[in-house]
């Protein structure tokens, strides 16, 4: 019965969790890959907080010694995962800002370089 408690403060967790990430499911940037692998991602947290004995189950027939282990080699691949992503996107990032301010830079110059030399400015693109 004392395991009853922490079963429900995860779940809810879990739950909390999944709206959180439904919500921002209109987001153009989240792949639908990223959706299915996450909607999994609670499935598995769910069924592993009410089913201990189960991924302790698991985790034997893989050759793991006990369950615990299992769920930290898992999340460890989880981090390296998600530490991609984040280094990948920033780098994405980084280069559409490196992008926008050498156009911004390159289309002050021009207006600079025209007031200077008092060139009109063409209406026609």
């Amino acid at each position: 019965m004392n395991h009853l408690w922490i079963q429900l403060i995860l779940v809810v967790a879990a739950v909390a969790m999944a709206l959180l990430f439904v919500r921002r499911w209109d987001a153009a940037n989240t792949r639908a890959w990223k959706r299915i692998a996450f909607s999994l991602f609670v499935i598995a947290n769910i069924v592993a907080i009410l089913w201990p004995t189960g991924v302790t189950k698991l985790a034997t027939a893989l050759g793991v010694g006990r369950g615990t282990d299992l769920v930290l080699y898992l999340m460890v691949i989880g981090m390296g995962f998600l530490t991609l992503n984040t280094y990948l996107r920033f780098r994405s990032l980084e280069k559409k800002i490196t992008d926008l301010a050498r156009t911004v830079a390159i289309t002050e110059g021009i207006r600079h370089n025209n007031d200077r030399l008092d060139v009109p400015v063409s209406s026609e693109r």
